[in-house]
């Protein structure tokens, strides 16, 4: 399969015995940037393709289909293996099951299938956690829907920031047991409490938004943490970045005055021109 060799990278994280930071990416030139700065991995956030593909805020607005059409894009652009934030699932169990059929043949080297009652309910300003069966089935169905037995599958939760500890704990230990790959944790508030859900659980863990004190990467590494996310600050970067020369234009600024632009050289790395040319000679007779 054209896709395991990236699968396998993410599955020789997991098994490693490191903890990484990936690269957070959302299209065709944040990819490539993040492979030629030699992030192992990548991770397509759901907020980021919420903001990429639609310009939304991270509200399960975006569909299913607009974000395994993203991540095809990109898998065509580079062969950095990505780590996919399928959120919810795109909805019940057998939604789940399609999602990750979806994901694998737009080329994920990984998913995370999460227990947040997503779009939110009616009538209610914080986030809710489906019931524990719901996740648990929704665990089977995702392992169900997967063909390449190399495709990484996570388990996620938010229930340390939703609900509670203990509930975080049967959480983890009930989406281990379906046989998922790695366990996915958001909301974790204090060492003590995520060093009590690193005792209860067994499989490589996967960290994100955490505070200060879970920073430290060998710490982290010695807790069977494989991947540590660090947010999504290029995105941001690249939406000032736009407006700010958007901005300079608008009042007057002549495009040879900019500053902060990309080089041609860059430009031309990110668009591989040198590959082109080399095929344009070899399948056009066009001289290099």
């Amino acid at each position: 399969m054209a896709f395991r060799s990236r699968r396998e990278k993410l599955r020789s994280i997991l098994s490693g015995s490191a903890c990484i930071h990936p690269g957070s990416v959302y299209d065709a030139i944040s990819i490539r940037i993040a492979e030629d700065l030699g992030f192992p991995l990548g991770m397509f956030g759901g907020s980021v393709a919420s903001l990429a593909v639609l310009g939304d805020p991270d509200i399960t607005l975006i569909t299913l289909t607009e974000l395994a059409e993203q991540m095809r894009r990109m898998s065509r652009a580079a062969a950095l293996p990505v780590l996919v934030d399928a959120d919810h699932g795109y909805g019940n169990a057998l939604n789940v099951r399609r999602t990750v059929q979806e994901l694998e043949t737009a080329g994920a080297a990984g998913l995370t299938v999460e227990d947040t009652l997503l779009p939110g309910a009616f009538g209610e300003t914080k986030a809710q956690l489906i019931s524990l069966e719901e996740g648990v089935g929704k665990m089977k169905a995702a392992l169900s829907g997967r063909s390449d037995p190399s495709l990484v599958i996570m388990g996620r939760t938010g229930a340390a920031s939703i609900s509670s500890l203990d509930d975080t704990i049967r959480r983890a230990q009930a989406y281990e047991a379906t046989g998922v790959d790695a366990l996915f944790f958001t909301g974790i508030k204090s060492r003590a409490e995520f060093e009590a859900i690193v005792a209860a659980t067994k499989l490589p863990i996967v960290l994100g938004g955490a505070p200060e004190e879970l920073n430290a990467l060998d710490y982290l590494a010695a807790q069977r943490v494989r991947i540590a996310l660090q947010g999504h600050a290029p995105i941001a970067a690249a939406t000032q970045a736009v407006y700010d020369t958007l901005k300079a234009l608008r009042e007057g600024t002549p495009p040879k005055a900019l500053r902060g632009l990309a080089s041609s050289e860059l430009n031309g790395r990110v668009m591989r021109e040198s590959d082109v040319k080399a095929r344009s000679a070899d399948f056009l007779g066009l001289k290099k």
